[in-house]
């Protein structure tokens, strides 16, 4: 027999009764039922019940075992007694009667329980993250995240993608997030950097005549914390592909984002067509550009209905700024004074004056609106506002005025609270669409200029006729996202590889050709030399598996994280380098300055 099993710790069921065998494991919990010690033993694979009466002779050794000790155990499979069956576990209906057990490692006390589920504060959570992986939930979604990547392994592969791996020790990238930067020993003074993202090797990759690529990426960002991103790295499935257009991109990926949720699914219901929503309509609907379309709520312009009213409020705002607009939140089922209020004071506590609001209630055969302004604007506009929104008895109706690039954030969020306070949210299912037409530039108001509003590299719509003869800020760009109930999951976009074109983008942002081919010379320098028209996506495997298995949290889903303070509290960095390391780097720390 083998020296530490036979078996898993998941693997023996009724058919194994009366068999010899030899498992090893850790101790689950132990339990002493009247002279009978019940040991539940767990590996990797899953828990087996080992009983020890006073009459084995393991029965010594049973004695002194505690949570989370290493053993061998032999023993004889026993079926367990009807009333005795787990019908929750693989192996509940047997059980194993040890007749040698064997202490392969003792453990110290706890620092953290490992039986169970409970909240547990973070920081001892990550020092001792061998102990926390070893919590079944955690250790479960583990496991889902390697059989996810598996998954989109397998159906790339069967898209005719290929996968080639790109470096990990690159050139500093001027754009984007805050690089890692590695010091050379070789060349002193000089630094690698840690990739972003393969972006730039990718569409190399295809200049360089290979097609349908994908890697899942490691990519490094020092960023400041992020609720929705792991400081330090994180994981994407990064993409391109050769002599395609926006649609062919989402016709190729679309099949594999679908399958991919619907094989761990677990039966709730995934989207078959991914809907495209303009990314204006996204921000005018829902506030967001990535909306939750779990939720029903769609909001929409109603400022015609307080254009001289009543609301002095409203009016005059609409009357002083031509740019203002007034947006209506519709909350079916709202229509209580005391919910309007916990709405008023939730925004009061977002830093915002209020939420006014409307809400409908019948009074014998009369439908009315209550609340201050519907009072103010009288019964006709407030009868116009609910025809427009859909509303009835018992409904609510909120609203935000002013600038709606200023308040759609505001307005987004008025929404989804709406929707979950009011249990409108479609949770058990997996809501997923295309988010397009990305505006390709933005005003940055801090330092009063254009800046890029998304990836830099990517195709203007309109090409360079868009960028010479159009208002910079009204040209959309080939850029997409895919979102799935509230989350962004993936980005990218038809490139830009045209020179001409390139340079012609960076100058309306302030970069002239020099600093264009100092900053971006290898992508420059190959497009003159025959680039096929490309594009591509990266998508986000932290998030997609967050997602599939449930968590609430980034680091549930990943090995070894860091902290929100992008620090590794279990192997203790960063550190400080020795004195030894640095002279060969050529390296002398420089202090901080005081504030």
């Amino acid at each position: 027999m083998h020296r530490y099993r036979s078996h898993t710790c998941a693997a023996l069921r009724k058919s194994d009764v009366g068999e010899s065998v030899r498992l090893s494991g850790w101790v689950h919990r132990v339990r002493d039922h009247g002279g009978l010690l019940f040991i539940d033993l767990r590996d990797h694979y899953g828990l087996t019940q080992i009983v020890a009466d006073p009459d084995s002779p393991a029965f010594k050794t049973a004695e002194t075992v505690r949570g989370e000790w290493v053993i061998r155990v032999d023993g004889e499979v026993k079926a367990r007694t009807v009333e005795a069956v787990n019908p929750n576990l693989p192996t509940g209906e047997i059980e194993i009667f040890a007749r040698d057990i064997e202490v392969l490692s003792a453990a110290k006390e706890l620092p953290l329980p490992v039986f169970g589920e409970p909240d547990y504060p973070e920081d001892i959570r990550l020092k001792y993250r061998f102990l926390d992986l070893r919590r079944d939930t955690l250790h479960r979604n583990i496991v889902a995240r390697t059989r996810i990547i598996a998954e989109i392994r397998k159906r790339m592969g069967e898209a005719g993608f290929t996968e080639y791996s790109t470096p990990i020790l690159t050139a500093s990238s001027p754009e984007g997030a805050r690089d890692f930067l590695v010091p050379s020993r070789i060349h002193p003074g000089n630094f690698y950097a840690l990739p972003q993202a393969p972006q730039i090797y990718k569409q190399l990759i295809m200049v360089s005549g290979f097609d349908r690529y994908f890697q899942i990426a490691p990519c490094f960002r020092d960023e400041d914390p992020r609720a929705d991103r792991l400081p330090g790295e994180f994981y994407q499935l990064d993409v391109e592909m050769s002599f395609v257009e926006q649609g062919d991109v989402f016709a190729a990926m679309e099949p594999v984002i679908r399958n991919v949720f619907e094989a761990f699914a677990e039966g709730k219901p995934v989207t078959q067509e991914f809907r495209r929503i303009p990314y204006d309509e996204a921000m005018r609907k829902y506030g967001s550009d990535k909306p939750d379309l779990r939720n029903p709520i769609e909001m929409q312009d109603v400022s015609k209905h307080f254009r001289g009213s009543g609301f002095k409020v409203f009016a005059g705002i609409l009357a002083n700024d031509p740019k203002a607009e007034v947006w209506a939140v519709p909350a079916k089922t709202g229509g209580s004074r005391a919910f309007c209020d916990r709405m008023n004071s939730w925004a009061q506590g977002e830093g915002q004056p209020g939420l006014g609001y409307i809400f409908w209630r019948q009074e014998g055969t009369v439908l009315e609106g209550a609340g201050p302004i519907a009072k103010n604007i009288g019964p006709e506009r407030t009868e116009a506002i609910r025809t427009q929104m859909g509303l009835d008895a018992g409904d609510a109706c909120f609203f935000v005025a002013g600038d709606p690039k200023k308040f759609a954030p505001f307005a987004g969020a008025a929404r989804t609270r709406a929707g979950e306070e009011l249990d409108l949210v479609d949770r058990d299912r997996f809501e997923l669409a295309w988010i397009v037409d990305f505006p390709f530039y933005e005003w940055n108001e801090e330092e009063k200029k254009i800046d890029f509003g998304h990836n830099p590299f990517s195709m203007p719509q309109g090409g360079i006729d868009a960028l010479t003869g159009q208002d910079p800020l009204t040209i959309k760009a080939f850029q997409y996202d895919i979102v799935c109930n509230g989350f962004e999951i993936a980005s990218g976009g038809i490139r830009n590889h045209l020179p001409e074109t390139m340079v012609k983008a960076f100058e309306i942002v302030g970069l002239d050709r020099d600093t264009v081919e100092e900053r971006f010379g290898g992508l420059y320098r190959a497009f003159q030399y025959g680039a096929p028209p490309h594009g591509g996506m990266a998508a986000g495997i932290d998030r997609i598996v967050m997602l599939l298995v449930g968590a609430k949290n980034l680091r549930e889903v990943t090995m070894f994280p860091m902290n929100q303070q992008a620090f590794d509290l279990l192997m203790g960095a960063p550190a400080p380098a020795t004195p030894q390391q640095l002279r060969e780097l050529s390296l002398r720390p420089i202090p901080p300055k005081a504030d």
